[in-house]
C-alpha cells in the first residue's frame, strides 16, 4: 500500500470539503488511490460534500466584530456556493460563530480555528444544505481607535484604525470604504509598479503623440498626480460631505490614518460561467455529439 501522505490527504481535502481525519482513513482504506477515495466517499456519508466541493463557493457573507474598547476588530468572509444560501440563518449562524470563536481566541489563522468543532460544523452544514461553504478570509486590524461597518446585504464589511479621534469617525471612514473602495489609504502608499504602469498608459494616450517630452511629462505627472488622489483614502472627497476629504475628517477628529481593511465578497474567485441551455439539452440528453 501506497504511504499516505499530507499532500494526498490535502488534495482529498481540497477535492472533497470534508475533514482532514477523514479524508485520512478513506485514503487508509483505499490503499492511497485518491480517486478510489472520493468513490467510497460518494457512497458513504461525504456523499454531497464529495459532490458538492469542486464548485465555486463565490458568495456569501463579510462579517465584522469590534472590542468593547474599539482598539481591535476582526474581518471575516465565508462562502457558499449561491446567494440563496448566503442568506440561510443555518448558513449565517455559523459564520457569526466562526467569527465569535476567532475573536474569543484572538486567531486569524484559518486553519488552526478550523481544526475542531468548527471544522465538524461546518462538514454538517455542507451535508444538510449541500453547497460547499468555505471560511475564505479573516483579518485582524489593531489600533487606537477602530470600528467597522458592514454593508446592509453583507457583501461588503471594511474596518478603519485612526491614530486618534472617536469610533463614530472611523465608522463613517469604514463605511466610505466600503461604498468608494479605494485602493490605498495615502498617496505615498501606492506600489511604485502601479505608478509606473499608469505612466505608461498615460504617454500612450492619443493626446500626447507628437508632443515634446518635457510637456508629455508635465501632462503625465499632472494625471499621475489626479490618479492618485482619486485611488487614495485620504484624499477622497468624503461621501456623507464632498466637499470635505476623508483625511480632513479625520483630522478634524484629532487622528491620522493607521490602516483599513475591506472584503467584498467572492472577489478574486474566478466564477464559473455557466452555459444554462447547454445544461439543459446535456440533462435532457438533446446535446450535440
Amino acid at each position: 500500500m501506497a504511504a499516505i501522505t499530507a499532500a494526498m490527504v490535502k488534495e482529498l481535502r481540497d477535492r472533497t470539503g470534508l475533514g482532514m481525519m477523514e479524508c485520512k482513513k478513506a485514503l487508509v482504506e483505499a490503499g492511497g488511490d485518491v480517486d478510489a477515495a472520493i468513490e467510497e466517499m460518494r457512497k458513504s456519508s461525504g456523499l454531497k460534500a464529495a459532490k458538492k466541493a469542486g464548485r465555486t463557493a463565490a458568495e456569501g457573507v463579510s462579517l465584522v466584530k469590534v472590542s468593547s474598547d474599539n482598539t481591535r476588530a476582526l474581518i471575516l468572509e465565508v462562502n457558499s456556493e449561491t446567494d440563496f444560501v448566503a442568506r440561510d440563518e443555518n448558513f449565517l449562524n455559523f459564520a457569526r460563530e466562526v467569527l465569535e470563536v476567532a475573536f474569543n481566541n484572538d486567531e486569524t489563522d484559518i486553519e488552526k480555528l478550523m481544526s475542531g468543532d468548527l471544522e465538524s460544523k461546518r462538514e454538517a452544514l455542507v451535508q444538510k444544505i449541500g453547497e460547499n461553504i468555505t471560511v475564505r478570509r479573516l483579518v485582524r486590524v489593531e489600533g487606537a481607535v477602530v470600528d467597522g461597518y458592514v454593508h446592509s446585504t453583507n457583501k461588503i464589511a471594511a474596518v478603519v484604525a485612526l491614530t486618534g479621534g472617536t469610533p463614530d469617525v472611523a465608522r463613517d471612514v469604514a463605511m466610505h470604504v466600503a461604498a468608494v473602495n479605494p485602493r490605498v489609504g495615502k498617496t505615498e502608499d501606492m506600489p511604485s509598479e502601479e505608478v509606473e504602469r499608469e505612466k505608461d498608459i498615460i504617454r500612450a494616450q492619443p493626446d500626447m503623440e507628437g508632443k515634446p517630452a518635457e510637456i508629455v511629462e508635465k501632462m503625465t505627472s499632472g494625471r499621475i498626480s489626479k490618479f492618485l488622489k482619486e485611488n487614495s483614502l485620504v484624499e477622497q472627497p468624503f461621501v456623507k460631505n464632498p466637499d470635505q476629504t476623508v483625511g480632513a475628517l479625520i483630522k478634524e477628529a484629532g487622528g491620522d490614518l493607521s490602516g483599513f481593511v475591506r472584503l467584498e465578497v467572492g472577489e478574486g474567485i474566478e466564477r464559473e460561467a455557466v452555459d444554462f441551455a447547454a445544461e439543459v439539452a446535456a440533462a435532457a440528453g438533446t446535446g450535440k455529439s
